[in-house]
């Protein structure tokens, strides 16, 4: 169901049973779930009639305990079941194992929890795999329980340590509540007239339990935006409701100060944003000098001054602007599509200038002419053509202005082999031992020759 609906059926006092928040953008689930409990449990109430419990660790006999309990204040009770596993599946273990290993060193405790919804869900339990029982386990037997045939191959790179830190701090996670039990606990739920709430990221929409929810329930999905200009959208409805909240608005500048600083990454921006309401105190308005002041130095702007060297020829400025980011623990690789995309971007709006689609450049046209006078043609020829997010003209008005501007600088052939060289410089990343900080410093001082 769109939000917009959702939101408008909770202020007209109609509240679903269940719902479902589910998807990538952890940040808007958090903000939404809030917004559901504003409207559905009155802030003085809260003490009584709204609870929380962990998903991950959810005992299905006190869930059903809680919901049948009538509330002390004898209105609707509110249960949350927050990064609830009981959507997975086989088909989410690949994508399970990787928040494993993201979370092995910064945050072991929830490396674990994961850990025990990827045994749960692909029937192999920790006598399996320790001692080194998982060495014996077959490829043909692993890949049955495990949907990704890439996690075989780097098994060695998590489990060994993943049992390792469950023998050693002893984790004693009671065993959640199953798909079958939830289930009951949905049908107890709707027959009380009490609301519960579950948040997960990840789902397979094949189970019985999300086919009820869909039924019964609502259903609402956040996931990451590709395109940049819907990312942008979604940024700015979320920030103008915490401007509001808070009486503050932003200047056009700033915005622009900010997006640069942040790459429009919607949680990064929304935390840069509160702490901007906090920094200027009394003022109504957000200046660009605020949002310089108190933003600090992010990887998206050194992406953005690398990225902005290279298409101005600025090799001092580059290589500068390249070892702040490895400084940072930036990934090459990540680096490497950094650059891929910004001569991709360079070549289409060559491209488009060669064709006479777009006008050539001239010194003195500001980012404000430019979104006047020149983008409207280019969002008429998105609509048109129905371009995809790797398009130039479905990416930020900001970036587009970039890419026209700096694309006069090269010729559409040049462009073309620094694509073909960026190629080599991943494989060469892949297969041999070439320092990949070599490898960018040379492509950019070739870039800016």
């Amino acid at each position: 169901m769109p939000l917009e609906k959702v939101i408008e059926n909770l202020n007209q006092g109609k509240a679903s049973p269940c719902y479902l928040l589910y998807g990538e953008e952890e940040y808007l689930i958090s903000e939404y779930l809030n917004r559901i409990i504003e409207a559905i449990v009155p802030e003085c109430d809260r003490d009584f009639s709204l609870f929380f419990f962990d998903g991950e660790n959810t005992d299905a006999d006190i869930l059903m305990k809680t919901i049948e309990t009538p509330s002390l204040l004898g209105g609707r009770k509110v249960i949350v079941v927050k990064n609830t596993n009981i959507f997975s599946s086989s088909k989410n273990s690949a994508d399970i194992i990787q928040k494993i290993i993201a979370n092995l060193e910064t945050n072991p405790e929830k490396a674990v929890k994961l850990f025990f919804t990827f045994l749960r869900i692909t029937g192999f339990s920790i006598d399996d795999l320790r001692d080194d029982g998982w060495k014996k386990i077959s490829e043909e037997h692993w890949r049955e329980a495990v949907d990704g045939k890439e996690t075989w191959e780097v098994r060695d790179k998590w489990l060994p340590r993943v049992l390792e830190i469950c023998t050693a701090t002893a984790f004693n996670l009671s065993v959640a509540a199953d798909a079958e039990e939830m289930e009951q606990v949905l049908r107890k739920t709707s027959s009380t007239g009490n609301c519960i709430i579950f948040t997960t990221q990840m789902i397979d929409k094949r189970k019985k339990i999300f086919k009820a929810i869909s039924e019964t329930g609502t259903v609402i999905y956040f996931g990451k935006t590709r395109s940049a200009a819907l990312q942008k959208d979604k940024l700015i409805k979320e920030a103008q409701h915490i401007l509001q909240k808070s009486g503050k608005r932003m200047s056009p500048a700033a915005w622009i100060k900010l997006g640069k600083k942040t790459g429009w990454e919607l949680r990064s921006s929304i935390m840069e944003l509160e702490k901007l309401i906090y920094f200027v105190g009394d003022r109504k308005i957000i200046e660009e000098a605020d949002v310089e002041k108190a933003v600090g130095t992010t990887s998206a702007e050194s992406v953005f001054e690398l990225t902005t060297a290279m298409s101005e020829k600025n090799p001092a400025s580059a290589l500068a602007a390249l070892k702040r980011l490895l400084d940072q623990g930036e990934h090459h690789l990540m680096i490497l599509t950094m650059l891929t995309r910004e001569i991709r971007f360079l070549l289409q709006a060559r491209i488009l200038m060669d064709t006479k689609k777009l006008p050539p450049y001239r010194t003195g046209i500001d980012f404000g002419l430019f979104q006047k006078n020149i983008y409207p043609a280019l969002s008429e020829m998105k609509a048109e053509s129905n371009s995809t997010g790797d398009s130039i003209v479905s990416q930020h008005p900001f970036v587009i202005y970039n890419a026209w501007r700096h694309c006069g600088s090269f010729s559409g052939p040049n462009l073309i082999n620094f694509l073909n060289e960026l190629l080599k410089i991943d494989l060469a990343f892949k297969s041999s031992s070439a320092k990949p900080q070599i490898l960018l410093e040379n492509f950019l001082i070739n870039t800016c020759a």
